[in-house]
């Protein structure tokens, strides 16, 4: 890894970084700031829930309707779906174009007055993206963290919190993964951004109708948001081995696949 890569690198991404905590932390904040008033109404948020297909709340990641009432089971339902989409959408943003910018925007003859290799290059580029995921991981799950102690009625469990902030971790480096090997994928390079946009969300659209539909249910083993467990109220609740063997597995198949097709690619300048 090249040092003054990494900085020039993690200078050029930090104000994008920033934005984003920031409208994560916003969401966060709004939506957690009506629970009170959720959980105070019980039954007549019930009245109306009742209305409601089963399904249609399953698709949360709730087991029941009574979970919603739960300061964990509040955040886990309606908080994680901003990180876990918006924080998708972004590590795979900037992992799909952090190896291509230079390529796309013609401006890749400072890589070359170096004496840089194709492996230094990926590998100080590829640290900037993990060190990102886990600053953007840190500064939201800090801000939901908050949320939950100033807006609680009773005391929760801080372990099924911490497994799901794991869980929302592995999936954003997943997806930081997928960026890289469809990046190198490029013959002609070009920003694939809303290509990558359309992939999380038709994934999470997947996991959606597969919740809500049991006609279809197999068919959200094909999105990695299946493979998060939000049902953070069930006793039993855990970080289940073979998830996280999925979450790591494909993540270090599809960053070796990257390195290895990145260190053949001929950068255009």
């Amino acid at each position: 890894m090249n040092g003054n890569l990494f900085k020039k690198e993690f200078k050029r991404n930090v104000f994008s970084l920033i934005l984003w905590m920031i409208i994560i932390t916003v969401l966060i904040t709004v939506t957690m700031a009506v629970y009170r008033t959720f959980a105070a109404n019980q039954s007549k948020v019930m009245d109306m829930i009742s209305l409601v297909p089963k399904g249609l709340i399953q698709f949360k990641g709730v087991s029941s309707f009574g979970d919603l009432f739960s300061v964990l089971g509040f955040y886990a339902a309606n908080n994680v779906i901003y990180v876990m989409v918006l924080g998708s959408i972004y590590a795979i943003v900037l992992s799909s174009n952090i190896l291509l910018k230079e390529e796309y925007n013609k401006t890749a003859e400072y890589l070359l007055t170096f004496p840089l290799t194709r492996s230094e290059i990926f590998l100080s580029k590829s640290a900037v993206l993990i060190i990102n995921i886990l600053l953007l991981n840190l500064v939201t799950s800090m801000a939901g963290l908050l949320c939950l102690e100033l807006v609680k009625n009773d005391a929760f469990n801080i372990k099924p919190f911490l497994i799901l902030t794991l869980y929302t971790l592995l999936l954003h480096i997943l997806f930081g993964a997928t960026g890289l090997f469809l990046s190198t994928l490029v013959k002609r390079p070009r920003p694939v951004t809303t290509f990558c946009i359309a992939l999380v969300l038709i994934l999470y659209f997947i996991n959606t109708l597969s919740r809500i539909t049991e006609s279809v249910e197999k068919l959200g083993y094909l999105s990695p948001f299946t493979y998060v467990n939000l049902d953070v109220n069930n006793p039993a609740y855990n970080l289940e081995f073979l998830n996280l063997i999925y979450f790591a597995g494909i993540s270090l198949l599809l960053a070796v696949m990257s390195f290895r097709l990145y260190s053949r690619r001929d950068i255009l300048t």
